[in-house]
């Protein structure tokens, strides 16, 4: 039986840069701090204006150009047959990847899809990580459309939260699985407060918190069945969790929209 990871503090690294990339105040050595962890440094290739072979682009350089004006961010969560608003030029890559950042500046608008290769062990792991950037057209009014407000998200993952606790009970997976009731009780608990995004408004933090923990809670009730359970119930189940993924998903991009300096 596979490890559940079930931490909803852990953000994608998309996630992580959109949020930081809105800040209006954000120093470039926080934002790579925040974003890299305890990643080795990032590497960035097909950075507009650098194109020096001899010294490879990082994620300071990304990140400064991008802070540089004004600019439009969101991190796009996409799936096999749900793109989450990723541009085609770049949904291959973001499908693949299960993330992208798409940015538009005066200059233009981009993709930056994250490669993550793992190395180490499970005591010791280790990333290494590339960050490939495209560029696309211009992204905000599809993006808009398909994800909806920060109020809609909130009110759908209000919802979603039912019928995900609901999975959870039906499996009474605390029973069954001697990692679940501990892993239950630490999606009930938590705040944002840790997690390494800058000061988030009231809303935001929330839909965040929700979404990442209703990822996690799929995550921990589609391990496998559990109890005794036909395979229509299996299937209900299964359609009804999917939902609840994919609005978890559009929740935490539509968490990480935002505009900052002039109207481009």
């Amino acid at each position: 039986m596979r490890a559940v990871e079930t931490d909803p503090g852990t953000l994608p690294r998309s996630v992580v840069l959109a949020l930081w990339l809105t800040a209006t105040d954000a120093a470039p050595g926080v934002v790579v701090r925040h974003v890299q962890g305890d990643d080795e440094p990032h590497g960035v290739v097909g950075l507009p204006g650098h194109a020096d072979p001899a010294s490879p682009a990082g994620l300071r350089d990304l990140v400064t150009a991008w802070l540089a004006g004004p600019r439009e961010v969101c991190a796009l969560l996409p799936a096999p047959g749900d793109l989450g608003g990723v541009p085609a030029e770049a949904s291959a890559e973001a499908t693949e990847a299960g993330e992208c950042v798409v940015v538009t500046t005066p200059a233009g608008s981009w993709a930056a899809v994250p490669e993550v290769t793992a190395f180490g062990s499970a005591l010791e792991p280790g990333h290494l990580v590339t960050w490939r950037v495209r560029p696309v057209p211009r992204w905000s009014a599809h993006v808009v459309g398909t994800l909806g407000s920060l109020a809609d998200a909130e009110r759908e993952l209000r919802t979603s939260l039912v019928t995900a606790t609901d999975a959870l009970d039906a499996l009474d997976v605390a029973r069954w699985r001697d990692d679940a009731a501990d892993a239950i009780e630490r999606l009930r608990g938590g705040s944002t407060d840790a997690w390494p995004v800058p000061a988030l408004d009231g809303r935001r933090a929330r839909v965040l918190q929700l979404a990442s923990r209703l990822l996690a809670i799929v995550d921990l009730a589609t391990v496998d069945e559990g109890g005794a359970v036909n395979l229509w119930q299996a299937d209900q189940r299964s359609t009804a969790l999917r939902e609840v993924e994919r609005t978890a998903r559009h929740a935490l991009s539509a968490a990480t929209y935002g505009a900052v300096g002039a109207r481009l």
